[in-house]
């Protein structure tokens, strides 16, 4: 069976087109018609994949986002955000909140279904350079299950986006070395996504914030990225 994809649009045309389109592709679909049902679809169905609106009743799509990258079951889940705004401030908000991809309104449901196909593989993909340790990775209190996706500090679990844990996990991976923000937006969002280097800077000041060992830990190499501390 193909993978599964969850539309949450409130437009039924809309809906119906992109439902049409991704079937005829393969893919398995599953609707909402606005953002709390989206959620808790989400939720239940776990789907490869979820296309969101941003204008929605009962909650709108970014409150929708929060609460997918903020849940244990949904927090990994790839997001690509569908939205008539084409603002850029709202853009790098949707990114920023760990959105995977950003479509604006008009749109051709060709390019969307290859949006998805692209997000998907990203998603899937492990460079060989960066194949899962087979021991934990650790910094001070920190301790980091790759396998299991799972971060903790001083035994207690951390909750983490996607995009937070992988840049967390590639500074592990190479203490001492100095990443830039080019080489984790890489890293994190795959190539072809359209992020801006802020991106990334948002992103660490959320992990300092959510695990403040890393206040220190991380360092910033001015005019340059971030690298973790050797000792």
């Amino acid at each position: 069976m193909g993978r599964s994809i969850l539309i949450v649009e409130d437009e039924k045309e809309i809906r119906n087109l992109l439902a049409h389109y991704l079937g005829k592709d393969g893919f398995r679909v599953c609707v909402a018609p606005d953002g709390e049902t989206g959620f808790a679809i989400a939720r239940k169905e776990k789907p490869d994949l979820i296309l969101l609106d941003i204008l929605l009743p009962r909650m709108d799509g970014l409150d929708v986002l929060r609460r997918i990258r903020a849940d244990g079951e949904t927090a990994r889940t790839p997001v690509v955000m569908l939205t008539a705004k084409g603002d850029e401030t709202d853009r790098i908000v949707g990114l920023e909140l760990g959105a995977d991809d950003y479509i604006t309104k008009p749109f051709s449901p060709r390019e969307v279904v290859a949006r998805i196909k692209a997000v998907l593989r990203r998603s899937a993909r492990i460079p060989a350079d960066e194949e899962e340790p087979g021991q934990p990775l650790e910094c001070g209190d920190l301790r980091m299950d790759v396998a299991r996706h799972e971060v903790r500090v001083k035994g207690k679990t951390v909750s983490l986006t996607s995009k937070e844990f992988s840049i967390l996990k590639a500074l592990l991976s190479s203490p001492g070395r100095v990443f830039t923000r080019e080489s984790i937006l890489k890293k994190a969002w795959g190539e072809g996504t359209c992020v801006i280097d802020r991106t990334v800077d948002v992103h660490i000041a959320k992990l300092r914030r959510k695990i403040p060992l890393l206040s220190e830990a991380i360092e910033t190499v001015k005019d340059v990225g971030y690298r973790l501390r050797e000792d």
